[in-house]
């Protein structure tokens, strides 16, 4: 007997979390900060929209034809005491310009570089940076939607959040704003004063615990 439609227009949260590759906790957290689509069945169960799971799936941006696969950060050398950092930005230049940049920084971060929010969200999913760059005019999940997904996520709070944007201020209030706490800085990319952020991080986490 055919399936009813009905039944396979929702997921449970188990089985939203092996389509998106990711946790079945990081699939409540996008619930709860309505990046998917979900409700509650009177005996308290999740069920999540399947097509915002194909939306997420298949349409991470207007110019993706599909998504960028996430990949976790590189591992890290010098017993965890490397600093990793995750950039987020859609112009294919200027995340060249980060690659190259943070090359030649001192500290030598290990870097994930990714161009589009849901390929972000999904990395940031898998692992927790100590340094997230963070671009927020962008296609699909821009990073207006990424903060407010992170927002929720208590494993994000070892991780510090710069944002670059070239949007002013008032465009920023416009649209939400961002979180307090979170630096904004303008482009041009202002290379110096992320290289700061990053130097006194890689100190923090090279400093003997005591």
């Amino acid at each position: 007997m055919p399936q009813n439609p009905i039944e396979k227009s929702f997921c449970t949260t188990r089985e939203a979390a092996t389509l998106l590759g990711v946790s079945v906790g990081t699939v409540q957290l996008w619930v709860e900060s309505g990046l998917l689509d979900a409700w509650k069945t009177s005996g308290g169960h999740r069920r999540v929209v399947r097509e915002s799971i194909e939306k997420l799936l298949h349409h991470p941006s207007p110019r993706a034809a599909a998504p960028v696969p996430a990949a976790p950060l590189p591992a890290a050398t010098d017993a965890g005491k490397q600093l990793s950092v995750v950039v987020v930005e859609d112009d294919p230049g200027l995340l060249r310009l980060y690659q190259a940049k943070l090359a030649r920084w001192p500290m030598q971060p290990a870097l994930l570089a990714l161009d589009n929010g849901f390929a972000g969200l999904m990395a940031l999913g898998h692992s927790k940076p100590d340094l997230l760059i963070l671009d927020l005019n962008m296609p699909g999940i821009d990073g207006f939607g990424m903060l407010k997904v992170l927002h929720h996520t208590p494993d994000m709070a070892g991780t510090h959040i710069v944002v670059v944007t070239g949007l002013d201020k008032a465009a920023v209030q416009e649209r939400g704003g961002v979180p307090d706490g979170i630096e904004v800085l303008p482009k041009p990319i202002p290379f110096d004063r992320l290289q700061q952020i990053a130097q006194a991080l890689a100190d923090r986490k090279a400093a003997p615990a005591h």
